[in-house]
């Protein structure tokens, strides 16, 4: 009765853990179409993005004018006693337009749309980093779970077979065939598959939690992808492609492009401004005293030339200047190493995927040993039943001898 409830429960679990095969199988590009729209780190960077690229208008608003139309009305008693006692009422009305273009801003303009497109295109390529970094994650959460799958059932088979090697080694105790330390051999062996079991278990509820993480739900029958093909040749393509197209170098001289522009955006508040103003105003004002009523108007138009010449500005521009450039030079050298860093990464990677294209080898010539291993044991094991068989039938007195042709049986 014992046994056929360990049976149940192992058949119930096998159930279990293949009825998300039962569903589609979920398919690595599905996993990274997925993550690509979904991921809120990836959607952060995006927003990121788009606050970063208002800042060209921003910079390109300067070579624009600036309209400003202002307009008031009122209404208000007077009252004088120097000679006869006198009151009057006013509504004094008014209304103006001025218009400010700037002409020229010592370059700033230039090299604050100049500053801006850097600092946009530093950001993309930040965003395309952080898009190949959130797809290897998703590829590495997505292959992590196909392992813990196999992984999970291939110990849940190993601890099936030892369970019924326990049980066959009982039978063979009470028989008489093996010992008492045979049964507790076979029996630390279950232990050990059961203990690798719920290990397996736990490594793949972990897994799947990675997986939510990422992509934004539980995975669904996922199935190991095929062989990558488009791999590079070489190591120096590597390296050439890393130079040329990481989005982190990208990035790195791109802003330190944008650190050269503030250079100048700051030495430009040194030089002179030349703006244009326009001015026009009319004013209406209506007064009445004694029931008579007079009206006043008037109106002004005015175009001027501003030029605004800083002759001292006490040493805190020409300090600006030189931080600025010592944070161009910090850019500089950032991108300098970044490039090293990648350089170093590129380096482990490739040589990262030699070495297991190494241990991928030497897995198949081991599995092809292994499995020649098994069939001479169970061979082996084979004889040796036949061999127990024979002894105890002479214990027993029963011994079998082949027929001889042309014999009778004595």
């Amino acid at each position: 009765m014992r046994k056929a409830c360990l049976l149940a429960g192992v058949a119930l679990v096998g159930v279990g853990l293949l009825a998300p095969e039962m569903a589609a199988a979920e398919t690595l590009e599905e996993v990274l179409s997925s993550a690509y729209g979904t991921n809120p780190t990836l959607q952060a960077r995006r927003a990121r993005l788009r606050a970063t690229d208002e800042g060209v208008p921003q910079a390109l608003s300067n070579w624009r004018p600036t309209v400003t139309l202002s307009g008031d009305a009122g209404r208000g008693k007077f009252e004088s006693n120097q000679a006869i006692n006198r009151e009057s009422y006013r509504s004094p009305t008014s209304y103006g337009l001025s218009v400010n273009q700037p002409l020229y801003r010592g370059g700033r303009t230039v090299a604050q749309t100049q500053q801006a497109e850097a600092t946009v295109l530093a950001e993309r390529a930040l965003l395309q980093a952080t898009e190949q970094s959130i797809l290897l994650n998703a590829a590495t959460a997505y292959l992590n779970v196909v392992r813990d799958e196999a992984v999970l059932k291939l110990n849940i088979n190993n601890e099936q077979v030892l369970r019924r090697q326990l049980e066959a080694a009982q039978e063979r105790f009470r028989v008489g065939e093996i010992t008492r330390t045979d049964v507790s051999q076979a029996e630390a062996r279950l232990s050990r598959a059961t203990a690798d079991r719920v290990a397996a278990e736990g490594a793949l509820q972990a897994s799947r939690a990675n997986f939510i993480n990422v992509i934004g739900r539980p995975p669904e029958a996922p199935q190991a992808p095929a062989t990558a093909t488009s791999l590079p040749g070489s190591f120096d393509e590597v390296k050439a492609v890393t130079l040329a197209k990481n989005p982190n170098i990208i990035a790195a001289d791109w802003t330190s492009q944008a650190a050269k522009d503030g250079i100048d955006l700051v030495f430009g508040e040194l030089l002179p401004t030349v703006s244009l103003n326009g001015q026009y105003s009319r004013s209406l004002d209506d007064n009445s005293r004694f029931g008579d009523n007079n009206k006043s108007e008037s109106e002004f138009v005015q175009a001027t030339v501003n030029v605004s010449v800083p002759l001292y500005e006490g040493g805190g521009t020409y300090a600006r200047v030189r931080a600025q450039k010592h944070t161009y030079g910090q850019r500089k050298i950032e991108a300098d190493q970044a490039r090293r860093d990648l350089l170093e990464s590129a380096t482990r990677g490739w040589e990262d995927l030699q070495a297991a294209r190494a241990r991928t080898r030497s897995y198949e010539s081991q599995i092809r040993a292994s499995e020649m291993a098994l069939a001479g044991v169970e061979e082996e094991a084979k004889v040796g039943v036949a061999y127990r068989a024979r002894r105890a039938g002479r214990r027993t007195g029963i011994v079998r001898r082949p027929r001889q042709s042309g014999a009778c049986p004595a």
